[in-house]
């Protein structure tokens, strides 16, 4: 018996200890699935959150793109693109909501995938649209721009994955920059040229990993 109670007593640090490090390597995990500076999930984060949410027939894939960002950062410095950014995480991570996900692909590019309960999204985004669009908190109004929006319902190309959503997200916002329209939603028709899933000139929206990830 005495034995036993030693090997008990030998035992709980060590149980202890293993307790406190899993908890540091949750933490850890969350920690870098989040961007440090918008606290939206990482491209690694996103993914694994949104592939769940594909699942749900009602899901929307939407993704933003700030307009003239570079024309921001260099007039009034990288400070007040940040808090630019902040601002654009933070509203839109509101109109997501618990129910849905919204992620940093990298830049000043976001996603978001959300559950149309309702079917009024078309609706919904054109109100998020403006809301992007206003100045942020604490900068000079002066410091602003619109936002490109780009979405398309899951259930119009059921055999297609997150990446071949979001490539077709793409495609309707940079359609809506171009045209100045704010928001656009995707065509039913095939995609446009693409190169290793990339529609030429901007940034790859094919979902790389973790590595990828702002």
């Amino acid at each position: 018996m005495s034995a036993l109670l030693t090997a008990l007593a030998a035992a709980g640090p060590l149980a202890a200890g293993w307790s406190v490090h899993t908890v540091w390597l949750r933490r850890s995990l969350r920690t870098a699935r989040r961007d440090p500076l918008t606290g939206l999930r990482t491209r690694d984060g996103f993914t694994r959150r949104a592939t769940a949410l594909l699942k749900d027939p009602r899901a929307v894939v939407v993704l933003a793109d700030v307009d003239h960002f570079k024309d921001i950062n260099d007039t009034h410095g990288h400070a007040a693109g940040d808090a630019l950014l902040k601002a654009t995480a933070d509203r839109l991570a509101h109109y997501v909501g618990r129910d849905g996900v919204a992620g940093r692909l990298g830049g000043d590019e976001f996603a978001a995938v959300v559950i149309d309960t309702h079917g009024t999204i078309g609706d919904l985004l054109a109100v998020l649209h403006g809301v992007l669009a206003r100045p942020a908190d604490g900068l000079d109004p002066t410091v602003r721009t619109t936002v490109s929006l780009g979405w398309v319902r899951s259930s119009d190309h059921p055999a297609e994955d997150l990446s071949g959503l979001l490539r077709r997200a793409d495609e309707a916002m940079y359609t809506a920059k171009q045209a100045r329209a704010g928001v656009r939603r995707a065509g039913l028709g095939r995609l446009l040229a693409t190169w290793s899933g990339r529609r030429a000139g901007r940034r790859g929206t094919a979902l790389a990993g973790p590595g990828d990830a702002a």
